[in-house]
């Protein structure tokens, strides 16, 4: 199986605009699809994506469009790299526009708000039954300005679809960014999703000037119970331990690069949520993520004390000062 192009990238974020760049390297025909019509227009005269990465020069085979309709026609393969709570509106916008077996790379990582949904469940809702043979999920330590500045980076593909994840490995594959296959397609969406929480807990940490005995106790906890809610999904163990897994958790927990460490950092020097977000000025995914984890944890009966934590301090006007402590002052027992 191979897929020679067009392509189709929606989203054109730091990450949309990072794989449009990389797909285009190896295709002469990708689309970057924008909403908004003067951004598409600013990104496509100027070869830049002024917001996001003004640093990072497009190839003359990627261009910028802000009609669904156009970046979708007869391509071979859609890579959705849109805010996961807009993923079910515009692959709903999509569905009708692309052929029936077209791939479809999900490469966000969260969950839906309102059900504790993945990605992957989500495209699988919309696009119908057989979908899962066409999906595949992208994840792991990708921070998207160190890519785009040529630095050495790996990541994980995951489908039910063997011959679509090693077709997507040899398109996205470089040597300088190093492409590895999975089927545990739970696995490697939980722990792209939930490490994006425990990274804002981390941020806070540094925020609060804690220490680093206090920020590794949180990441390694927090994987403990990123671990714990995916196994009860139906993860495999070797998967968490993996790109997906630890080592997003590590590099989105201490990059300055990472938007949710940052909302965090802001958040441990005072700032107000509202506030936090504003300045950052993209979307953090573990805030809406916090909550949804904890619904998905609900539901399978996990327990998330870090993450829960979390969801006191952004939802429920819970002090950041006491959310430390208050995890201190658990009861005693096993390290599991």
């Amino acid at each position: 199986m191979s897929i020679r192009g067009p392509i189709a990238v929606l989203g054109a974020g730091s990450w949309g605009t990072t794989l449009a760049w990389l797909l285009a390297q190896r295709c002469d025909d990708v689309r970057l699809w924008c909403r908004d019509p003067e951004r598409a227009e600013a990104i496509q005269s100027s070869r830049r994506n002024e917001r996001y990465l003004p640093q990072l020069e497009l190839p003359a085979g990627l261009a910028a469009v802000s009609s669904l309709e156009a970046a979708l026609d007869g391509v071979e393969l859609v890579v959705s790299a849109v805010p996961t709570q807009a993923t079910r509106g515009v692959l709903t916008e999509a569905r009708t526009r692309i052929a029936g077996d077209c791939p479809l790379l999900l490469a966000n990582k969260g969950l839906e708000l309102d059900t504790g949904l993945r990605p992957s469940q989500v495209a699988a809702a919309v696009w119908g039954d057989g979908a899962s043979d066409r999906l595949c999920v992208l994840s792991g330590p990708n921070l998207a300005h160190e890519i785009a500045a040529g630095l050495p980076a790996t990541t994980v593909i995951a489908s039910e679809n063997p011959d679509l994840a090693e077709a997507l490995q040899n398109l996205l594959g470089s040597h300088r960014f190093r492409v590895y296959t999975n089927d545990d397609v739970v696995g490697v969406e939980l722990g792209g999703a939930l490490k994006n929480p425990i990274a804002i807990v981390a941020g806070i940490c540094d925020g609060l000037g804690v220490g680093d005995n206090a920020k590794a106790g949180v990441v390694t906890r927090g994987l403990a119970e990123i671990s714990r809610l995916a196994l009860a999904a139906g993860a495999r163990p070797a998967t968490l331990s993996g790109l997906s897994g630890m080592g997003d958790l590590i590099a989105t927990a201490y990059s300055g690069l990472s938007r949710n460490h940052r909302l965090g950092l802001a958040l441990g020097r005072g700032e107000d949520l509202e506030t936090a977000q504003s300045e950052l000025g993209q979307v953090a995914e573990g805030v809406p993520t916090t909550k949804a984890a904890c619904l998905l944890a609900g539901e399978l009966g996990v327990e998330l004390p870090i993450t829960a934590e979390l969801r006191k301090v952004l939802f429920e006007g819970y002090p950041i000062a006491e959310a430390i402590p208050a995890l201190m002052r658990r009861e005693l027992r096993r390290e599991q």
